[in-house]
Parts: structure tokens; sequence; C-alpha cells
């Protein structure tokens, strides 16, 4: 018979005397917050890069004081422990990011602690050792529990990587781009498919909506122009941070960034072209917020375009939302291109 996984407060006991507050959880999800809040004392932190799950968690969890922000080692280092619930099969990119740049928020002498799914982890143990010196494996962690102390300091050395997207056939733009944000080291294909069938008026208000690191609209403002203006949406700090970056290098004239987990910020009705790439997942919940406030954002006679390989689910939504519709095949992607009556 199998054994069974151990939870997280099981795994987190074989560590206990090395939790000593102030604690800070970094990117757990609600479920695991809730299961480690029964061991943590009140008042402990929680970390979240995006500000959907952070107000998820603030309002289940009135006890945590949620922290937000585009990186982890913006907190102050006022922490005595920090722990890390590593997901199951998560960005890799994005878990070595955390324990960099969790060493930066730990008093001297503070631990980290990850808690892996995985019984057997081969990601880890060497990474910490990278970063912290030494690594601790209780035994009674079944080697999916590790901590380390901060014993010294070190530079800070930040998790990145560009990428080239020719614009034209005489102009390439080169973006940054960093773990957690969509789409890590790479111009993502549906992105690709919609730059490729998006037509931008000259002067046109364009609403990048979930703009990740600002591909689209950075892309959509060389065809407004000089005249023209980018709004860039998005709930992930750390992607409106790099879309300010990246649209700052390439020269973009006029532009701004809104922060939010309900899609508010820009004036509603006051776009001629919105762009849409939404996460397609939760049953088309995000996809069909997407859609709905996209409609809002658009002056009478405005755009909207939305890329998705999920056609059957897009097709209804899309024909509900705005009525007429049209379908376009690209990269093995759809593009949908309406228009608000």
């Amino acid at each position: 018979m199998p054994r069974r996984k151990p939870s997280l407060t099981e795994l987190l006991a074989a560590v206990s005397p090395r939790v000593k507050p102030p604690v800070l959880v970094v990117l757990g999800t609600l479920r695991e917050l809730l299961e480690l809040e029964q061991t943590l004392e009140p008042g402990f932190s929680d970390y979240q890069m995006d500000l959907f799950p952070a107000e998820r968690v603030q309002a289940e969890i009135p006890r945590a004081k949620v922290e937000t922000s585009a990186d982890l080692w913006n907190l102050p280092a006022e922490f005595q422990t920090v722990i890390f619930p590593a997901p199951l099969r998560g960005e890799r990119a994005l878990k070595l990011d955390v324990l960099e740049q969790g060493f930066h928020v730990l008093k001297p002498g503070g631990s980290f602690i990850v808690l892996s799914p995985y019984e057997k982890d081969d990601l880890f143990q060497p990474a910490l050792k990278k970063v912290f010196g030494t690594v601790h494996s209780p035994m009674n962690g079944r080697n999916s529990v590790f901590w380390c102390a901060r014993e010294r300091d070190r530079p800070r050395r930040r998790h990145e990587m560009t990428f080239n997207v020719r614009a034209d056939e005489t102009t390439s733009y080169t973006f940054t781009s960093r773990p957690g944000a969509f789409s890590y080291g790479r111009f993502d294909h549906g992105a690709r498919a919609l730059c490729e069938a998006m037509e931008i008026p000259e002067g046109a208000r364009v609403l990048d909506l979930g703009c990740g690191i600002g591909t689209n609209g950075i892309l959509a403002a060389r065809k407004a122009g000089p005249a023209g203006f980018i709004a860039f949406l998005d709930s992930n700090l750390r992607s409106l941070e790099l879309a300010e970056l990246n649209a700052r290098n390439v020269g973009v004239p006029n532009f701004q960034t809104y922060a939010s987990a309900q899609l508010k910020g820009p004036e509603e009705a006051s776009f001629d072209v919105v762009l849409a790439n939404p996460p397609y997942f939760a049953n088309m919940s995000i996809a069909q917020r997407f859609v709905q406030r996209g409609k809002d954002f658009l002056k009478p006679g405005g755009t909207f375009y939305l890329v998705t390989k999920q056609i059957e689910a897009a097709t209804k939504l899309m024909e509900e939302t705005f009525g007429s519709v049209d379908t376009y095949e690209k990269r093995t992607y759809f593009i949908f291109i309406a228009q608000k009556k």
C-alpha cells in the first residue's frame, strides 16, 4: 500500500522549532493558507504577486496580513520565518526566484522553509544550497521539507529573460520577462496570432486587457502611432511592472498601467480597440469576465479581439455578449472579432 502523502501541517511540524514570528507565507493558495493558519500565530503575513488571489485570501483569512508587490524582496527584511508551500506543477523558474528573493526578506539568522509536494524532491536542495550555503532536511519530513538559515549577506540576483519580436520586416523589439508573469522567455503563440490579426487605426485608444508583459499593447502602439494611447490592465503586479518597463524601453509615447483584480480602472466606453488573451480555466469564468468588461470599455462602434483555443465555449460567450461575431483561425488559435453596437 502506498504511503499517504503528509499534509502541510504535518510537514511543517517536522521543523516546528524553526517557525518563529514574524512569519511570511509566500504564494500559497487559499486552500494551503487555510490549512497552515491552524498552526501559525495570528498576524502572520502572506505574499501574493497577483491581486486576484490576494483579495480572496484577505476575505477568507482576515487575521492574515496580505502583502502585494511585483517582487518579494520589495518587502522589508523583517521576517524571522519564510514558508514556501511549493506548487506541485508550478513554474520552475518562479520557484527558483522565490528562493532567491526570499533570502532578502529574512532577518539575520531567520529561517527559510520549503514544503515540497514531492516525496523525493530533486530541485530544492541544490538550489537552496546555492542561495543559503547550508541546507537541512529532517528525516521525519520524508525528504519533502527543507530549511535554511540566513547566515550571511548576498547580492540580489534577478531571474529574467529577454526575447525579440519582429514588428515588421525592418524592426524588432526586445521584451524583458520574469518568472510569474505571462509569458516567461517567449512570445506566446496565442498573443502572436492576436497581434497578426488586429487592425489598429491611426490615433486609436487601445486597451490591452490582461496585458502580461505588454507585448500586444506595445505592438498595437506601433500601429496607432504617436497620437495613439495604450492602457495596460492586469491583476499581476509583476506583469504590469514589466509592461511599463517594456513600453518605456521601446518608446511608446502615450500609455498608462492599471492594477485591478476586478478589471477596473480605465474609463468605460473610451476605447476604440480592446485586445484580450485571458487565462482559460474555472469553467470560462475569467474569460467571461474579460469579454463582458471588454465590451464595457469600448466606445460604440469599437472593436473587441479575443484569442482562444476554446472555440465552442468562446463562440457562445461572444455571441451572447456582442451578437454578430467574426472568427478566424491563426497558428492553431481562433481569433474572435466583434464590434460594440
